[in-house]
């Protein structure tokens, strides 16, 4: 099916993460930056371009496009989705993309900050991609493969499909996301406007990873209120909430519970935030486990911690507030096994050996799962995301649009 297909993947990434498309977790707005249009509006251009009539960006920075089914089957709709946002950890504006040709295996200097060094041993499947081309940020910003280069294989799967009408398939929906990165990515996702039944997130890492099993996630706020004084006049009158948010991080586990101390199955628990003054001040929480009864526990020893806290500092108080942000998606896949199934195969028709993965973290197909849209995750070579080191394999990024491919034709073979 690909022997003669020129893959336009490589092309359509370099141009995409050129795109500041970051995501502000402080904003309230939806999206939370106007600037992430900016990719979404190039999207839905292309996409008629390649004759797809109904491509659209809503007011909420999401875009929806159908690619027609060519079949007289009755085949089940299905969605690939991805997210043009890139995070708020590292900066995303004046991307500079390179192409590393025939990867020679060794160390990769980044040169607009030599300091920034990508090392197969830092790095592990680097080892693998020895003579495969990569591509890699300058050295001063986040590359944006997560989730361009999911962006960039659906785009190039629309390709595909556009340009060989002889492949039979039903109908693909295609939804862009704003905010994932920053858990509201399918907040404003208008269903019934997809107008799907299953779907499929492009955003996993190494070659062949299919993850059908997230984390659970709450986030935690706990606010201190301390007593103000005039320093100069503060003795056995001042509390100081900093003192006491700092007091109650101190006595937090340093050994375990903690994204630093902790792999595999193993949950955590991570303050990401804190704010404030001598007066007031909010610390924020991201509590994950694999195990949703375990978030219970892990917020029950915050409460118990915060309360020996708390009689340390008499006159201190604390408001203490829990926010559901998603849960493991394999509690809904369970019930739909051809979902994996598919996927599984059409990851083997690629010539690609599967590797299943959970992961340690989520994805809009976290929460699109419990909202009645199962929705697993599928690799795409993004690997090191969220800081300077980020790169991809443009061979992964094309196993990748191979394996959508078949998949989507697996599900026209098997209706």
């Amino acid at each position: 099916m690909f022997t003669k297909y020129n893959f336009t993947v490589k092309e359509r990434f370099l141009r995409y993460v050129q795109i500041d498309t970051q995501s502000d977790p402080q904003s309230t707005s939806c999206p939370s930056t106007e600037k992430q249009k900016d990719l979404s509006r190039i999207l839905v251009q292309e996409l008629k371009a390649m004759g797809i009539a109904d491509a659209q960006l809503d007011e909420h920075g999401y875009v929806y496009a159908t690619i027609p089914a060519n079949t007289a089957k009755q085949v089940p709709v299905i969605c690939y989705c991805a997210h043009v946002d890139t995070a708020p950890d590292c900066t995303g504006a004046n991307v500079k993309p390179l192409v590393h040709p025939n990867y020679d295996g060794g160390n990769i200097v980044l040169p607009d900050d030599p300091s920034q060094v990508i090392t197969p041993d830092d790095h592990p499947y680097l080892r693998k991609k020895k003579g495969e081309d990569l591509i890699t940020a300058s050295g001063t910003t986040l590359l944006g493969a997560d989730d361009k280069a999911g962006v960039a294989v659906i785009m190039d799967m629309a390709s595909y499909f556009m340009n060989n009408p002889n492949i039979t398939h039903g109908a693909i929906k295609i939804l862009f996301t704003p905010d994932e990165e920053i858990g509201r990515g399918v907040d404003k996702a208008d269903l019934a406007k997809l107008g799907a039944q299953f779907a499929y997130t492009l955003d996993a890492g190494e070659r062949g990873a299919y993850e059908d099993e997230t984390f659970s996630a709450d986030g935690v706020t706990i606010t201190f209120h301390g007593v103000s004084a005039h320093p100069g006049y503060a003795k056995d009158k001042l509390v100081n909430a900093m003192k006491v948010a700092g007091a109650f991080l101190e006595a937090l586990p340093k050994d375990t519970l903690s994204p630093e101390t902790t792999e595999k199955r193993s949950g955590f628990v991570h303050p990401v935030r804190i704010n404030g003054i001598a007066e007031k001040v909010t610390l924020e929480f991201i509590i994950r486990d694999f195990i949703t009864a375990k978030l219970a526990e892990y917020e029950e020893l915050l409460r118990e911690k915060l309360a020996e806290t708390l009689q340390r500092f008499p006159g201190a108080k604390a408001d203490f507030g829990v926010r559901e942000q998603y849960r493991n998606m394999k509690e809904v896949l369970d019930k739909y096994p051809q979902v994996s199934a598919y996927a599984k195969e059409a990851i083997a028709r690629a010539g690609v050996p599967l590797i299943e993965m959970s992961a340690r973290g989520g994805t809009d197909g976290s929460r699109l799962s419990f909202m009645g849209l199962p929705c697993p995750n599928i690799f795409t070579g993004e690997m090191a995301f969220h800081g300077k080191h980020e790169y991809v394999s443009v061979q992964d990024m094309q196993k990748s649009v191979e394996t959508i491919v078949h998949l989507a034709c697996i599900w026209e073979e098997k209706a």
